[in-house]
């Protein structure tokens, strides 16, 4: 090492600028870029964590970014001539962020509800991160009222935390469809949860097999007793037929499709599901982090080929009831 780490310069509760001015080390300008070097550095355990190449060279690319940043923040012109000139966020800096956003929407299976951050150890990293530059672009806000600042480097550090919350979704989504595809009792076979939410649907169920199976679930739901609505869908989880009978719960209305939804999905049965998702097993908190994801036995898939094509759901009675109507229903398949 060619010098020494500590210089006893701060001893006094200052520092110096780029520009050599001294300032309290509360300054508003040491807050933001102490701000941004705290963001840089949770990017680094975001880096060291994710799984993904992709995800990892760009948080690379933007803790490269965000160096000269810091001392664009940390620049105020003095008598200090300095040997280097400091640069400057420029329009394109704020376009490529915009450009990686527009990318990863495509993969973004969006749910349109608030997020749980935390999802894959990663994506928590990444947003702890998004949180930390919000708070650098609210006191370049605060900067902003007393000295002009560079309309980029406030636009970049807006955008950046927008990027971060993109990327964080699309590592906790990969990391869930992996630990899922992991999880499958037949060593998935077939993809789940295609990144655009869509598959291919030449394989399911016919409407004169919906009735048929509709049919046969509501025979034994009247044998058991029990009222209820049965839902066929496709293996994108949409609804091609939904029966509900007469004095049926009207919460199963919303619960029949869901567990068809999630048996499709997930190609795994929602009961089977549950004993996955439980404290300490592998899909804890899936129905937390997806929409339409339930627990609820009840909820099967649909096999053609080897290859899930659709799933039925069951609503109205016990587990057990609901299990054993959409047991005749995919028997009647």
């Amino acid at each position: 090492m060619s010098g020494k780490v500590y210089t006893r310069g701060g001893d006094a509760g200052q520092t110096s600028l780029l520009g050599g001015i001294r300032v309290d080390k509360d300054d508003a300008r040491i807050e933001v870029y102490g701000t941004l070097d705290e963001g840089t550095s949770m990017l680094g355990m975001a880096r060291a964590t994710t799984q993904y190449d992709d995800l990892c060279r760009h948080i690379i690319d933007i803790q490269g970014e965000l160096i000269p940043i810091m001392a664009e923040a940390a620049f105020v012109k003095g008598e200090k001539e300095l040997k280097f000139e400091v640069p400057q966020v420029k329009p394109e800096q704020v376009t490529r962020l915009e450009g990686i956003i527009d990318f990863y929407n495509q993969e973004w299976i969006q749910t349109g509800q608030f997020v749980r951050p935390g999802g894959s150890q990663a994506s928590g990293m990444m947003d702890m991160a998004r949180a930390i530059f919000r708070r650098a672009e609210r006191r370049l806000i605060s900067l902003n009222r007393h000295e002009a600042l560079n309309p980029h480097l406030m636009k970049y550090v807006n955008r950046l935390s927008d990027t971060l919350y993109v990327l964080a979704r699309i590592d906790e989504q990969r990391t869930l469809i992996q630990t899922i595809v992991d999880n499958l009792p037949n060593g998935g076979e077939t993809a789940v949860l295609s990144p655009n939410g869509q598959g291919e649907i030449d394989m399911a169920p016919t409407l004169t097999e919906c009735d048929r199976m509709v049919e046969a679930g509501m025979k034994k739901a009247k044998e058991i007793g029990v009222p209820m609505v049965l839902t066929v869908v496709d293996q994108n989880g949409d609804v091609i037929e939904s029966r509900r009978m007469d004095d049926a719960l009207i919460v199963s209305v919303t619960l029949a499709p869901h567990k068809a939804y999630t048996a499709a999905t997930v190609r795994l049965a929602t009961h089977e599901l549950a004993k996955v998702a439980q404290p300490g097993q592998p899909l804890y908190s899936i129905d937390v982090n997806l929409p339409k994801i339930t627990l609820v036995g009840g909820g099967l898939p649909l096999s053609k080929d080897g290859k899930v094509v659709g799933a039925v759901g069951v609503s109205g009675g016990s587990v057990e009831q609901d299990i054993a109507v959409a047991e005749a229903m995919v028997a009647a398949y």
